[in-house]
């Protein structure tokens, strides 16, 4: 029962600290600056359009977060946030080093790490997905979520100067998003990881042409 309570309160507080700043971005909330302006900065680091972008990053935390709390699709939100957490990595932190005190990885590290972790553990005895039944729901979304992920390999822009170089940040990026995200769910419903995830590989390595 203190394993299930300690993973309560983790995906709780982390889920209500990744939502905060989505709603920040997304709706102005909590004294953030709205969609508008949140995209204005996006464009200014290279993503266009901003708003677009913005919105989609925003989502991820705000959905993500709050499934996360709910403890609804935990594997799910946990992918969300890790999504959100590596583009912020690879544009944004990178540069910068390490440390939180020069804007490096040091943070969106943290918080990916936690997503991964919650992920694994799946959302425990007290929450929506244990109340509902859903530790057996299906783990072979793994075509769509390659389809998605193949879709925003081609678009997102990077900070490298080359366009190889571009395609490579957002094929790792993208396959580790997918990869986590695919044995997350096959661990969460007890089965065998998706073979999908190769055939995504391959995929996305075929960019490079």
């Amino acid at each position: 029962m203190s394993i299930d309570i300690g993973i309560l309160l983790m995906r709780v507080l982390f889920g209500a600290a990744i939502a905060a700043p989505g709603a920040q971005k997304l709706f102005g909330w909590f004294g953030g600056y709205g969609l508008k302006a949140t995209g204005g900065f996006f464009e200014t680091i290279g993503f266009r359009p901003g708003v677009m972008f913005a919105a989609a990053a925003s989502l991820n935390e705000l959905v993500g977060g709050l499934l996360l709390v709910l403890g609804l699709f935990t594997p799910v939100g946990a992918t969300a946030v890790l999504a959100a957490m590596l583009v912020a990595m690879v544009s944004v932190h990178l540069k910068n080093g390490f440390f939180a005190t020069n804007n490096g990885i040091e943070l969106p590290l943290l918080y990916a790490a936690a997503a991964v972790g919650i992920a694994f553990t799946g959302g425990g005895t007290i929450s929506l997905d244990a109340l509902l039944g859903l530790k057996s729901w299906p783990s072979r979304s793994s075509s769509a979520g390659c389809s998605y992920l193949l879709s925003l390999a081609r678009q997102l822009p990077s900070q490298c100067g080359s366009l190889r170089c571009k395609r490579r940040v957002w094929q790792s990026t993208t396959c580790a998003t997918f990869g986590v995200a695919d044995f997350s769910i096959a661990a969460f419903a007890s089965a065998s990881p998706s073979k999908d995830y190769t055939r995504c590989w391959r995929r996305l390595a075929g960019l490079r042409s």
